[in-house]
């Protein structure tokens, strides 16, 4: 069944990085209009505009923690293409380093919240003024399995990930079906969350080149294998199309292959003798 995205307009956060510029890929396989965003990559942003040659897109740079480069961004989109139908809230930042609370610096832990959470709530709440105008919308946020099992050394990132997940997704379902009701073959506004585990993108490769660290994160999955940024971008196309998931909201899909946690400690640190 085709879902239905032909001539709408998508508007991508962080679409320079591995699972945005995906997400804009598959977006732009079914025909719909492309923002794409990007905050200190937009050279990497208009290569990806270029790429998408056939695909009427428009890149926008901005530094989604000032509402003032928020409602620029929104209002560049309307000008070029009059609406956004969708908001893909993918932009967002991940220390590489293992970080345990007990010695993160202040300074990590507002930046991490502002660039995932308040980015996140700045760009929703210029969707939903747009969303009141037009009667459509939907949004998809962009979380992580850390928000769902957490994650030790990245209680930052665990944190402000678990903030979409959970209490913005199953908080602003009941505002957005208020602003953009159901009407006769339209089942009204949207607001869902897509959680990948372990995807192979740019900002991770070194990590996941280890071998052992391989082993260690897809032995807790079913599907003992990585994900690609693909996997990601086609259940963020799943969850946007109002005909293939029109009621379908408030949701929190895992993209992880079956992931049922991490280990807490690896087999040599276990004393059997108190096991």
């Amino acid at each position: 069944m085709e879902p239905d995205l032909r001539e709408k307009v998508v508007l991508i956060t962080g679409a320079s990085g591995g699972i945005g510029s995906a997400t804009a890929r598959a977006f732009a396989a079914e025909g719909a209009r492309l923002v794409l965003h990007a905050h200190r990559q937009r050279a990497q942003a208009e290569a990806l505009a270029r790429e998408l040659a056939g695909t009427e897109s428009l890149v926008v740079a901005a530094d989604l923690r000032r509402p003032a480069e928020v409602a620029r961004v929104f209002a560049a989109a309307v000008r070029r293409f009059g609406r956004v139908d969708t908001l893909v809230a993918n932009a967002g930042a991940w220390e590489t380093r293992d970080v345990p609370l007990e010695t993160m610096s202040l300074a990590q832990w507002n930046r991490t919240l502002a660039t995932v959470a308040t980015s996140a709530f700045l760009c929703l709440r210029e969707f939903f003024h747009q969303v009141r105008r037009q009667r459509r919308g939907n949004a998809v946020l962009v979380g992580s399995t850390a928000a769902v099992f957490g994650e030790a050394g990245h209680a930052d990132y665990a944190a402000a990930k678990a903030a979409l997940a959970f209490g913005l997704t199953r908080t602003l379902k009941n505002e957005i079906a208020r602003l953009a009701p159901a009407a006769r073959g339209y089942g009204g506004g949207r607001v869902n969350c897509v959680c990948p585990g372990w995807t192979i993108v740019p900002r991770n490769a070194a990590k996941l080149g280890d071998v052992a660290t391989v082993r260690r994160v897809v032995a807790t999955m079913a599907l003992p294998k990585l994900a690609r940024p693909e996997d990601v971008a086609n259940a963020i196309v799943f969850l946007a199309s109002d005909r293939l998931a029109g009621h379908v909201t408030g949701q929190t899909m895992v993209v992880a292959g079956g992931m049922e946690g991490r280990w807490l400690w690896q087999p040599a640190e276990i004393d059997v003798s108190v096991a």
